[in-house]
């Protein structure tokens, strides 16, 4: 167990970022990357605990299954099941290491992220071909039978399977045990977009990586197993079916259809927010209670190809909308928010980053669940008109002060 006492630079690789963050990346004891991201005003200083745990080896990497029905794939991840399941404060998970709490981030920080211990997807194919036996502390599980390509995923048989190669990752957006992304600060925000832009450049270039998905969950009624502000970034070896149905649209509209849509919505009712360089409106056809879009005013296909000003804008913009969702009620509101990024190798130059954020919230106390025409179907019937939803959300957002 870590006790706290023994400090050592961050293996050497330190760079500093956008904004003036700097990253500095070292390993804990199985093996797996953590990376500090720096806000630009840090009051840390360069040297970071070491992760002094012993710890069993990294679990197999999971192994898909296809669907011959829709030819999704399914990843069975059985080692999800040890994961912590809402911990007290003290044995908190994603809170700096101490004395009595061997958590998962072995020195303070002000942003961090990690390899999950338990992951759906991974390690990637770069680090599962190194020759180790994954028997080792340290040693990456080896992928057996990897995908082919996307060639080799689209075609459709009884009983297909393939390696889950990927990556997951924890964001942890504080070393505090309570809030979200909408509790932090501007300049922490700032430092979480610009490990968000980092993030999806490295793992992007990963072997076998075809999407990266950055993430947060905020709420027991979404699911979330651990109350601190955290979220996730998924790298998958296929591109998801959501962004299959996208690139499908677009191959049946036309090659300009963010672009479209946000001509679209911005001269409609439904506009809850609009910056320099961002929109934030209720989408034409909004399936849950509260959903709410962002698109930037150009064509940019992921968070690393944001430039400084959109970023800079994007931190207070984000916040605000955040803030304003949990102004609508006197709770904070369960949300996912999705930030859908361009796959890593096709529709670049048509599909744009997008946040899409939804929650099932459709009243202080009530709850939209999905039962037989959504669930089983996929058939939405959306309980609130997407302008009034629209309306409720300018006006908590414009109320909002950062």
């Amino acid at each position: 167990m870590h006790t706290g006492t023994e400090t050592a630079p961050a293996d050497g690789s330190t760079e500093t970022l956008g904004a003036g963050v700097v990253k500095r990346s070292t390993r804990l004891a199985d093996g797996r990357e953590l990376i500090y991201f720096d806000d630009p005003d840090t009051t840390l200083g360069p040297d970071r605990a070491v992760d002094a745990r012993v710890l069993d080896p990294r679990p197999e990497t999971a192994t898909m299954r296809q669907d011959i029905l829709t030819g999704d794939w399914i990843s069975v991840a059985a080692a999800r099941q040890n994961r912590a399941f809402l911990p007290p404060a003290e044995l908190d998970p994603l809170a700096p290491q101490t004395a009595t709490n061997p958590s998962e981030i072995s020195s303070t920080y002000d942003v961090a992220v990690f390899e999950n211990r338990s992951p759906s997807f991974g390690p990637a194919l770069a680090e599962a071909t190194g020759g180790h036996t994954g028997t080792e502390p340290g040693d990456a599980p080896v992928a057996t039978d990897p995908p082919r390509g996307l060639e080799d995923l689209a075609h459709l048989g009884l009983g297909r399977t393939r390696t889950s190669v990927g990556r997951c990752e924890v964001v942890c957006f504080s070393p505090e045990r309570a809030g979200s992304f909408g509790t932090q600060s501007i300049t922490r925000a700032r430092t979480v977009i610009e490990a968000w832009a980092d993030r999806t450049a490295a793992l992007s270039q990963l072997p076998g990586i075809q999407q990266v998905f950055p993430f947060e969950n905020r709420g027991e009624a979404i699911g979330v197993t651990l109350h601190h502000p955290h979220g996730q970034i998924y790298a998958y070896p296929y591109i998801t079916p959501r962004t299959q149905r996208l690139l499908d649209s677009v191959d049946r509209t036309a090659p300009d259809l963010f672009a479209r849509i946000l001509e679209f919505e911005q001269n409609g009712p439904r506009v809850v927010a609009r910056g320099e360089h961002f929109t934030a409106f209720v989408p034409f056809a909004a399936r849950w209670p509260i959903e709410l879009h962002v698109l930037p005013h150009r064509h940019v296909p992921d968070f690393a190809a944001l430039t400084r000003a959109e970023r800079d804008e994007l931190a207070p913009f984000y916040l605000r909308l955040l803030r304003g969702i949990d102004a609508l009620y006197d709770t904070p509101t369960p949300y996912i928010a999705a930030w859908h990024q361009a796959p890593v190798a096709v529709g670049r130059e048509t599909v744009r980053l997008n946040l899409q954020l939804t929650s099932p919230r459709r009243a202080a106390d009530k709850l939209k669940f999905l039962a037989g025409s959504e669930a089983a179907m996929g058939a939405w019937i959306g309980d609130v008109p997407p302008e009034t939803a629209a309306a409720r959300l300018r006006e908590a957002v414009e109320g909002v002060t950062l």
